[in-house]
Order: C-alpha cells, then structure tokens, then sequence
C-alpha cells in the first residue's frame, strides 16, 4: 500500500471528520506583551461546540521555584491564576462547569488548591489587577480534578481540550495539572 503524502493525508483527515460529525479545535494563543515584571501575557482562543472562548492570562515562570512553597498557590489560599491582571475567560455561549452554570460574558478566573484537589473560581468581577482577591463577586466555584504531568511545565499554561461531551479546562504548571470538563450550551 502506498503511503499519502501530508497534504493528501490532510485533506483526507478533514473529509473524514467531516463526514463522521467530528469537529477540529484547535488552541490559538497570541503574545498580547511582554508583561511588566518579566511575565508575558497571550491570549488564548478557541471554538468548542460552536462556542468561541478566550482566557488572557500572564504566564508566570517557575525559575527553580516550588508552588506552594516559594510561589502561589498556596493551598487554602485563592490564587489569581497568572501573573499581573486578573486572568478573563471570554465565551459567547452559555457554560457549565459540573453544576455551575457560567452565562455568556466575560469573568475573571481564580483559583485555590486544597488538600483534596483544587477548585475553580469564576469571578463576576473583571478588569482589576490579580490581587487582592474580590471577596463577595464570585458566580461560583467548581471542583477541578489534579494530577501529575508528563513532564514538569515551566510556564502556566492554560488549555483546552475539545471532547465529545464538550471540553476540558486544563490548567499545568509544575508537576500539576488541574483539570475540570465543561459543556456548552
């Protein structure tokens, strides 16, 4: 059997998931700047189950660093999720995160680890700096699921993954890596 060159392999993959329903997602970031204190800021976008969604966010390093220890989060204690700003998701369709439901807008992220896993805050509360957290404006907060990575992450990431049942919020940094599944709709 002859092997297919990539452009026909690639068309040949888009027809296949065209036919079968599938959708092809896939993660944009952007470099928005450098960040003031050395920690550049992206954007990243993209369409899940026709939703088109977008976390900015500064991308802290570890620099030899531990989490928990010499730099957030600390357990127990909400972290802003970045470096800077406050970290935004932007969606133009109505989420859910287990039980909570998360309108179409724009919110803040935060999060804070515990001893039995972490927990997603999602913030009404938009265009502040990172800190001080903002008591009292949560829309809710969502349990996140934590593991180990494959292999240590030196820069916060965000991503997302597209599943059949929606997608999965996934946040790596270190040897963590939160995860929490949503659906649109």
């Amino acid at each position: 059997m002859r092997k297919l060159s990539f452009p026909v392999a690639a068309i040949a993959a888009v027809m296949l998931a065209a036919t079968t329903g599938s959708v092809l997602s896939a993660q944009k970031t952007t470099e928005i700047s450098k960040g003031t204190a050395g920690s550049p800021h992206v954007k990243s976008e993209w369409t899940i189950d026709g939703a088109n969604l977008s976390i900015t966010y500064g991308r802290p390093s570890l620099k030899g660093r531990t989490m928990g220890k010499d730099v957030d989060p600390y357990v127990g204690k909400e972290w802003r999720t970045g470096a800077d700003e406050a970290t935004t998701l932007t969606t133009d369709k109505p989420l859910k995160f287990g039980t909570l439901a998360v309108p179409a807008g724009t919110y803040t992220l935060y999060t804070i680890p515990t001893d039995k896993g972490w927990n997603l805050i999602v913030s009404k509360k938009t265009g502040q700096w990172g800190i001080p957290y903002p008591a009292g404006q949560d829309l809710g907060r969502a349990p996140m699921t934590v593991a180990k990575t494959a292999a240590p992450v030196e820069q916060l990431t965000f991503s997302i993954d597209d599943t059949p049942a929606g997608g999965t919020l996934r946040i790596e940094w270190g040897t963590t890596s939160a995860r929490i599944p949503f659906t649109v709709g």
